[in-house]
C-alpha cells in the first residue's frame, strides 16, 4: 500500500470529481470577480473586500489541490473483489460488543467517505485499524483515548 492510498467507490471518485471540476470553473470564475470587484474600490493596500477575496482565492486553489492529490493517489474499492475472509476496506463487517453484547455493523471505508454517524468507518480510525485483517470469530481490542473495547467479529461480507 502506497503511503498517501485513498480509499475511495466509485461514486466518492466521480463526486470528487465533480467538486473539483466546480472549482475550477465557476468557483475561479466567482472568486476572480470578486478581486476584480474589490480593485475596482481604488487603493488595495487597506481594502478589506480586496483581501478577502485573495483570501478566497487561496482557499479555492488550496481545495483544488488537495483534491488533485487525492485524485491522484485514489484506490477504487471494488465491491465484487473484496475478500470476505478478512476484514479489508470495503468490507461490510457486523462485531459483538463483548462489554455490552449488542451487535454492531461497521462498512470500513477510506476517510474520505467515512461518516461514523451512519456506520461508515473510516480505514485510519482506531475501530477500522484494528479490524482491518481480522477474521470471523477473531477478538479485536480498539484503544482510543477514552476506553478500550473489545468486539468479536461476528460476519463479514463485501
Amino acid at each position: 500500500m502506497m503511503a498517501n492510498e485513498v480509499f475511495l467507490t466509485k461514486e466518492g471518485y466521480k463526486e470528487l470529481e465533480e467538486r473539483l471540476d466546480y472549482l475550477k470553473t465557476t468557483a475561479r470564475v466567482d472568486v476572480a470577480n470578486k478581486i476584480e470587484v474589490a480593485r475596482s474600490f481604488g487603493d488595495i493596500s487597506e481594502n478589506s473586500e480586496y483581501d478577502a477575496a485573495r483570501e478566497e482565492e487561496a482557499l479555492v486553489e488550496q481545495e483544488i489541490q488537495q483534491i488533485q492529490n487525492t485524485l491522484r493517489n485514489a484506490k477504487i474499492i471494488n465491491k465484487s473483489k473484496v475478500d470476505t475472509s478478512q476484514v479489508s476496506v470495503g468490507s461490510t463487517v457486523v462485531v459483538e460488543d463483548l462489554e455490552f453484547g449488542d451487535d454492531l455493523t461497521f462498512k470500513i471505508m477510506g476517510s474520505f467517505e467515512s461518516d461514523p454517524t451512519k456506520g461508515l468507518i473510516s480505514n485510519e480510525s482506531p475501530i477500522g485499524k484494528a479490524l482491518l485483517g481480522a477474521k470471523k470469530g477473531q477478538i479485536v481490542e480498539v484503544v482510543t483515548p477514552q476506553a478500550t473495547t473489545k468486539y468479536k467479529v461476528v460476519d463479514i461480507k463485501a
